[in-house]
């Protein structure tokens, strides 16, 4: 009685999971021997002919070519022995006995799962003493007689057709282990897949050469890889030592690397560091930017410095002036002294103004806070920047003096520098920054001159407010700086 086994899509490696059916190799009613191939199926990474595992007449198959199926799903079935009946004659001569020579390996063996993408690993009976006659005796031949061998003998793979004597050829063969024999670099190799062995062809492989890693010598897919690598990496060098001028002196040795510095993150750095970053990892701020001419606020400066009698009072920096100058811009556009409630997704607009300005101290920088210096004029927010300038110097500013902003004014030109991006000091809404001001040609009443220019930078949080309203806080600094007179109107 034939035996039907179901041949499944079995795990072509690497990882992948599902194949397309491209071409089927096979009809329903083939004979098919051992290790034939059945179907062409594509993968992500390749397209492979998989051969099926058993011998003997195909009864089914699953699924259309283009159809995509999962690793483990049927992919045929095979009547697996010589039912009464079933008329071979159509089929090859060589074809016929491997479906014969199947049938008992199929019957006899339990253990084989047929879920195989080569044609070992399923169970087989002993190998057994055959005569070959003088007539059938070429490859197609030899290689049926091969598929009666366990997994180790089946590594002949038609020795017999190498044999040069007919005589020879006519007695008992020896058992299939003792024929793999090897004469000056002839005869066959211990190959059992059909895949391996294409796999070799192109890539020039020669199989002779290889020692096999798998069971009795058994050459695998893996051995084939590694010859490939390997020939690869020679190319490669050959093509460098040749692209490699001839007598090139030797490059000198590199110096060993200096160990890097390591510097801890903490205290104020690392304070620092954590705001910043939350900062940007937080808040989508946007930057934009002016030019203004300053000549006006450096005249009105000077004059308020060089006041005389009763009303003259300590002399007033430029960083004050500004301070000032962006408290009455934020009681214009209320919506940069705010900050973001993510939490809840509102956005709170803050009632008075803490005005934190940034001091580079020997510690770090810190930004300490004018607080209410909505309420405040230009002579009291400068004696209080002042005050909390030296406080910050002497490392004496406690935690109420640095926390609790709503805008920042960080003038970074006494650095040097012409202009910036600066951070937001989270959880504000937006920051000020202030370059050198210094000569630069203007065009001054439709004429070139030589006038003070410095840049100013606002960068802002975009979910409290669009361009149009940070462009006009920014330009409303630039006209006050540029004007003084402007500011007298909010006084």
């Amino acid at each position: 009685m034939a035996k039907v086994l179901e041949f499944k899509l079995p795990d072509l490696g690497e990882g992948l999971t599902e194949a397309e059916i491209v071409r089927w190799l096979v009809e329903v009613g083939d004979v098919v021997a051992i290790d034939q191939p059945v179907v062409e199926v594509e993968t992500a990474k390749a397209m492979v002919e998989v051969p099926c595992p058993y011998g003997g007449v195909v009864t089914a198959r699953f699924g259309e070519e283009g159809t995509e199926l999962p690793v483990g799903a049927p992919l045929l079935t095979v009547a697996v022995g010589a039912p009464e009946g079933l008329d071979l004659s159509g089929a090859s001569p060589s074809s016929a006995a491997s479906s014969a020579s199947a049938a008992p390996s199929a019957t006899e063996s339990s253990g084989g799962s047929g879920n195989v993408l080569v044609g070992y690993g399923t169970g087989a009976p002993a190998a057994r003493r055959r005569r070959i006659r003088p007539d059938r005796l070429d490859r197609t031949a030899a290689q049926t007689a091969v598929s009666d061998a366990p997994v180790s003998d089946a590594l002949v793979l038609a020795s017999a057709a190498s044999a040069t004597a007919p005589a020879t050829a006519a007695t008992e063969t020896a058992p299939a282990a003792a024929a793999v024999a090897v004469v000056n670099g002839q005869g066959p190799v211990p190959v059992v897949s059909p895949l391996v062995r294409r796999l070799a062809r192109q890539h020039d492989i020669d199989l002779r050469r290889l020692a096999g890693s798998g069971p009795d010598g058994l050459i695998l897919r893996a051995d084939v890889d590694g010859a490939i690598r390997q020939a690869e990496e020679t190319a490669a060098a050959t093509a460098r030592m040749a692209q490699a001028p001839a007598q090139a002196p030797a490059a000198p040795a590199p110096p060993a690397p200096a160990a890097a510095e390591r510097i801890p993150l903490r205290g104020v750095r690392g304070a620092v560091a954590d705001k910043l970053s939350r900062s940007r990892t937080e808040i989508p701020d946007a930057t934009c930017w002016v030019d203004a001419d300053a000549t006006e606020l450096m005249a009105v400066r000077a004059a308020m410095n060089t006041a005389t009698g009763p009303s003259a009072g300590p002399k007033v920096s430029v960083l004050a002036l500004l301070a000032r100058i962006c408290t009455a811009a934020l009681a214009r556009f209320p919506e940069l002294n705010s900050t973001v409630d993510t939490a809840a997704r509102q956005i709170v607009r803050l009632p008075g103004v803490h005005l934190g300005f940034a001091a580079q101290t020997e510690r770090g920088l810190v930004v300490p806070v004018v607080r209410d210096a909505h309420t405040r004029n230009v002579e009291s927010i400068g004696a209080e920047i002042a005050r909390l300038t030296e406080l910050a110097r002497t490392g004496k500013l406690s935690p109420a003096q640095l926390t609790g902003g709503t805008f920042t004014l960080n003038n970074y030109g006494v650095f040097g520098v012409d202009g910036s991006t600066p951070i937001i000091n989270h959880p504000e809404a937006a920051m000020l920054g202030v370059g050198r001001i210094m000569p630069k040609p203007w065009v001054h009443q439709g004429e070139l001159a030589v006038r003070q220019v410095v840049q100013l930078s606002l960068t802002f949080d975009h979910r409290v407010c669009d361009g149009g309203t940070a462009g006009g806080f920014l330009r409303y600094v630039a006209d006050c700086v540029e004007q003084p007179a402007v500011l007298l109107r909010t006084l």
